[in-house]
């Protein structure tokens, strides 16, 4: 049975005394998976349920189904494998700043605010000279939305940003065709951490990290609106009381 099905033992002994709604239309999409040579994605499989069995899915529901018992067509996994890395080689950028902290130009990065079992995401972009955060956006989503959001806030405070180096580290949303595309149409000069290295954002890391000490360690939140609204509150005494330390 399970050389039939192309399953290992294990699942075939998870599954078989324990009902899974999935298990039946897991084994016709197996079958017209191998039927494929292993080629079809989930709206082929779709279609060919379809006219060949006469039976209706939603691709949604064959696309769940196919994760769930790991089926990928062979040249997806290849890709993934093979091509992943070379499609974001070609946005890296070198690092501008070679840790020196004390030139001028902006750092900006991503960080998490975890409090009461819910998370939010703090993007940040924070002045060399100054020290002090040009821009900054909350959002319950770690997406390309919340860099450009904060990226085109931070523009709004600046006449000309052209020469400007502006700083991340290698995450996605710097990779993204839509960040860079803005720096470029700005002439703002994009500099990019090494993979890897923390270090060589070292300011807006321990920009994040002071943040999150201070306003956990010092206070009595009872929810997360509430730790929120707390880092709102620290980013602008922050910006307006708080000595900073330009080591």
């Amino acid at each position: 049975m399970c050389e039939v099905l192309e399953i290992s033992p294990k699942t075939y002994y998870k599954y078989r005394n324990i009902p899974d709604k999935d298990f039946e239309d897991y084994k016709l999409i197996r079958r017209v998976f191998n039927q494929s040579m292993k080629t079809y994605g989930y709206r082929r499989i779709t279609d060919e349920l379809r006219d060949k069995y006469g039976i209706i899915y939603n691709t949604k529901k064959v696309l769940r189904i196919m994760n769930k018992y790991g089926i990928t067509p062979l040249y997806i996994k290849n890709q993934q494998r093979n091509s992943s890395k070379k499609r974001f080689e070609k946005f890296v950028k070198p690092n501008l700043l070679q840790r020196d902290f004390h030139q001028e130009g902006w750092v900006t990065d991503v960080t998490y605010l975890d409090y009461a079992g819910k998370r939010s995401f703090l993007s940040t972009i924070l002045d060399l000279k100054t020290r002090k955060y040009i821009s900054y956006q909350i959002s319950k989503s770690n997406d390309i939305k919340l860099v450009l959001d904060t990226l085109n806030k931070a523009l709004r405070n600046i006449k000309d940003p052209s020469g400007l180096v502006l700083h991340s580290d290698q995450g996605f949303q710097y990779f993204s065709t839509e960040y860079q595309t803005v720096c470029v149409s700005k002439g703002i000069l994009i500099s990019m951490s090494r993979k890897g290295t923390p270090l060589d954002n070292a300011v807006i890391e321990s920009f994040h990290s002071l943040l999150k000490k201070e306003t956990l360690y010092n206070n009595d939140i009872k929810s997360h609106d509430e730790y929120i609204k707390l880092v709102k509150s620290w980013l602008n005494f922050y910006n307006t009381k708080r000595r900073k330390n330009k080591k």
